[in-house]
């Protein structure tokens, strides 16, 4: 409790994970969400995924008098009235209005399907009914699953994207309407690949068993998409094969298999249709009769400007996030015995290399928001229509603007009478110019999120405005969201239990050569890094051209340089700690650009949370990643006769990691991120390298200036060689950075078993030592004035009296000084 400065009794006020000001935090530059997959799971729905251990009862039992148990078997939450709890393998039909499931005697109970209600199994997965945001009249049932994946994005330049992390990317979907080149040909295509046996696909044939019907409800959608991607582990032949199917054959066949019901049997050919225009054919799609509407997604820019629009799997569903941090966070690192949850035992970390790495990284990070509002810079709300969540906040009253161009009633009545471009804003945009334009009396000025302020003839690249926290402004989303957590450990709703980080993706601005910067852009969409190559990247924290900033370079340990008070190493020692402790593995992602030729601003931003949290944290695991071939290493690079050191980048995600993984969201993975985007040296060669010399010349210059001023004598040993090596190409032993001696500093065992690191404990048991003292003899010198009588009394400065000499105790003991192990102690000066 001392760490987190909580009591359970004051679980409902406002936790401050920094209270203890003692050492045992870090304050961080960075943004953050809580990810909880969603599906589009259809008409139809059978909840087989809470586990027989997850049951009505034991939520009722857990928590006495928060739920009102019904007749038919489910129950009402009394604060939420919104939110209904239902069984174990509980049925939604959207085509029935009806939420049913058995007696424990096989006897039939049945709800109504309410729309704006969510229904929550006992192990917290959700289920409500919601319409396409293209077209109200179609609806669908939408699962969101308990199992949440924290994103952490520390260290991260500015336009690196650390609040879009936190964004849904609901707003970023282009809607269009299902496609087919000649109907009657290519449905036929379709029948003949739903007869096909597939089971003969793999190289290995031992696995050839597989001979499930393409329409069995025992085949998922994603497994038709898997055997419709090429993969390694098929044959050659079977590869050509698919890969000789066109696109849209492909995704007429997922439309086929998204919609079909079992009492259609064999008859589905006569529920799909294409109009006749014009006396021929058309080529929309259409299912009984109504246009089915896909979901697009814009991943960058094409070279002239237009946009890469790539299509969305129909089951997929954007991530349903709790927003955690955004621009400055309170963090601390706690050991096994001191997190408020035993992480190990959540249900989705069971496979025995999670287990494994879980028994060995018995520490993890805990993070919390600093900030009440944020400071948000919408990139995208120049194309208007496109982030509507920008939209929504400027278009409310009392939001805080920065940089937006104030309109005058004439320029806002000419907007207004662009019927198309103003068509493209969304509804709230709208209504705010629309009126403003009409009105005979208030402001003189209004804004829109489409029209920076004009500085020097040019629009401002650096639009402001503070966002009331998404946790704050969505207070249900946010509680259900508690609840669904709650269910899944098995705790009471009463308690307070944090979720532990589980992902660090730090974020770095990338741009191609320009007059006012150099090339930084050698960077592929997703790279991981061991510590010592993370640690050159957070030590240096470069950034590209940025529209916050007045120049590339490099924005100081951490990306701190702007808020530290503290001389940077210190800081850089916590860091170290707080990743060499817990065992996270370290990613960068891009933004802006990809290579010199590709521009994705902030488009893969938003996708990293997605990715990550459809990975189970075995196939997060950067091991066996690796080991299973889905990271390639960075090679160095010959140039001119002397040796480019790409290998500073680490690993990047390949072909392999872009089909399996991304395959989850789009349709046609490979072609979202191209060979020339996995391998940015392919657009440009020598700008490939000018990036590499650029990145090594900025290490050298930044570990230089803590050789200038002294600091390096603070560094703890891992970090001390690092910035040796960084600044003169060894360190004072004559290691590299391949050297093994080098690399072992880094590792966990390595650091418990330093006398630095148990200095460092030691530190911090003698601070909060006199801490301690120092209270109990303020307390006492308060209680010894006559003066002070009544608000002795009324204070209780006995009782804390009594309190603080229990804590003093308490610190002093061997015990206390052993549960420090896996903190990061206090830097000892």
């Amino acid at each position: 409790d001392n760490y987190f400065g909580y009591c359970k009794k004051e679980v409902k006020t406002q936790i401050s994970y920094a209270a203890n000001l003692f050492g045992i935090s870090e304050e961080e530059h960075s943004g953050g969400a809580i990810c909880y997959p969603a599906y589009n799971l259809g008409q139809e729905f059978t909840d087989t995924f809470t586990p027989a251990e997850y049951t009505l009862s034991e939520v009722l039992s857990t928590n006495p008098g928060r739920f009102e148990l019904q007749p038919e078997g489910h129950a009402i939450d009394k604060v939420l009235p919104g939110l209904t709890l239902v069984p174990p393998l509980t049925t939604y039909s959207l085509r029935t209005q009806t939420v049913s499931w058995a007696g424990s005697r096989g006897e039939k109970y049945s709800i109504p399907l309410t729309a704006g209600h969510v229904y929550m199994s006992p192990n917290g997965y959700r289920v409500h009914s919601k319409p396409r945001e293209a077209d109200k009249t179609q609806w669908h049932l939408l699962g969101i699953s308990p199992i949440a994946t924290q994103c952490h994005k520390p260290a991260t330049v500015s336009g690196g994207g650390k609040s879009e992390i936190s964004k849904s990317l609901l707003d970023a979907f282009v809607f269009a309407n299902a496609w087919t080149a000649n109907f009657d040909p290519d449905i036929e295509t379709v029948a003949d690949l739903i007869a096909t046996d597939f089971s003969d696909r793999y190289a290995d044939g031992s696995r050839n068993t597989d001979q499930r019907p393409l329409l069995s409800a025992e085949r998922s959608l994603g497994s038709v998409i898997k055997l419709m991607t090429s993969s390694a582990d098929y044959t050659d032949a079977y590869n050509a094969k698919i890969a000789a199917i066109p696109a849209h054959i492909k995704e007429l066949l997922f439309l086929v298999k998204r919609y079909y019901q079992p009492e259609w049997g064999d008859d589905w050919r006569s529920h799909f249709s294409v109009s006749i225009i014009n006396g021929r054919l058309g080529n929309m799609v259409r299912l009984d009769g109504d246009k089915i509407v896909v979901n697009m997604l814009r991943v960058g820019f094409e070279e002239d400007g237009s946009w890469r629009l790539f299509s969305l799997r129909p089951d997929f569903s954007p991530a349903v996030k709790v927003q955690t941090e955004d621009d400055i966070t309170a963090s601390t690192v706690l050991g096994a015995n001191e997190a408020p949850l035993d992480f190990s035992k959540r249900r989705g970390l069971r496979e025995a290399r999670a287990d494994a790495r879980n028994r060995a990284a018995v520490s993890r990070k805990y993070v919390k928001n600093c900030e009440e509002l944020l400071f948000q810079r919408p990139d995208d709300a120049i194309h208007r229509g496109y982030d509507k969540q920008a939209e929504r906040d400027i278009a409310g009253g009392g939001t805080f603007l920065s940089n937006f161009q104030p309109l005058t009633k004439s320029d806002a009545a000419a907007m207004v009478q662009d019927a198309v471009g103003f068509s493209q804003f969304t509804d709230p945009m709208k209504n705010l110019l629309s009126s403003f334009a009409t009105s005979t009396d208030g402001p003189a000025y209004v804004v829109s999120s489409a029209s920076p302020r004009v500085v020097g003839g040019k629009p401002s690249k650096n639009p402001r405005y503070l966002q009331l926290r998404p946790d704050r402004s969505n207070p249900v989303a946010t509680a259900l969201a508690d609840i669904a957590d709650h269910l899944l450990h098995h705790r009471a709703l009463t308690e307070f239990a944090p979720l532990p980080v589980d992902i660090i993706a730090a974020g770095r601005r990338n741009n191609p050569p320009e007059a006012d910067a150099p090339a930084l852009c050698s960077y592929n969409p997703l790279h991981y890094m061991e510590l010592p190559e993370l640690f050159l990247e957070f030590i240096s924290s470069m950034t590209g051209k940025s529209p916050s900033t007045t120049g590339a370079g490099s924005e100081g340990a951490l990306t701190k340089g702007p808020f530290n008070m503290l001389p940077s190493i210190i800081d850089l020692n916590a860091a170290f700690l707080s990743y060499a402790l817990t065992g996270y593995d370290g990613w960068i992602s891009s933004a802006g650009y990809i290579g010199p030729k590709v521009r994705v601003d902030h488009d893969f931003s938003l996708l990293v949370p997605e990715v990550f949290s459809r990975m189970s944290p075995a196939e997060r695991d950067a091991a066996w990643l690796l080991e299973n071939g889905y990271l390639d290493p960075i090679e160095d690079v010959e140039r001119d006769g002397r040796t480019i050191e790409a290998s500073r980048l680490g690993y990047r995600i390949n072909q392999r990691f872009v089909t399996t993984f991304f395959g989850r969201i789009f349709l046609h993975p490979a072609t979202v991120f191209t060979p020339e985007m996995l391998k940015p040296e392919l657009q440009d060669a020598d700008v490939y390298a000018d990036s590499v010399e650029v990145i090594v010349e900025t290490h050298r210059r930044v570990a230089q200036s803590y050789l200038d001023d002294g600091t390096i004598a603070m560094a703890i040993p891992p970090l001390r060689a690092l910035l040796q090596y960084m600044a003169g190409g060894h360190s004072s032993e004559g290691w590299t950075l391949h050297s093994p001696e080098l690399r072992e500093l880094f590792t966990r065992d390595n650091v418990l078993a330093s006398d630095w690191y148990a200095e460092r404990l030691a530190a911090k048991q003698k601070a909060d030592i006199c801490h301690y003292e120092a209270a109990a003899g303020r307390l006492e010198l308060f209680q010894s004035e006559d003066a002070n009588a009544d608000p002795v009394e009324r204070l209780h400065v006995q009782q804390r009296l009594v309190e603080a000499y229990a804590e003093l105790g308490r610190v002093k003991q061997d015990a206390y000084r052993a549960g420090l192990v896996g903190t990061l102690g206090l830097q000892p000066l």
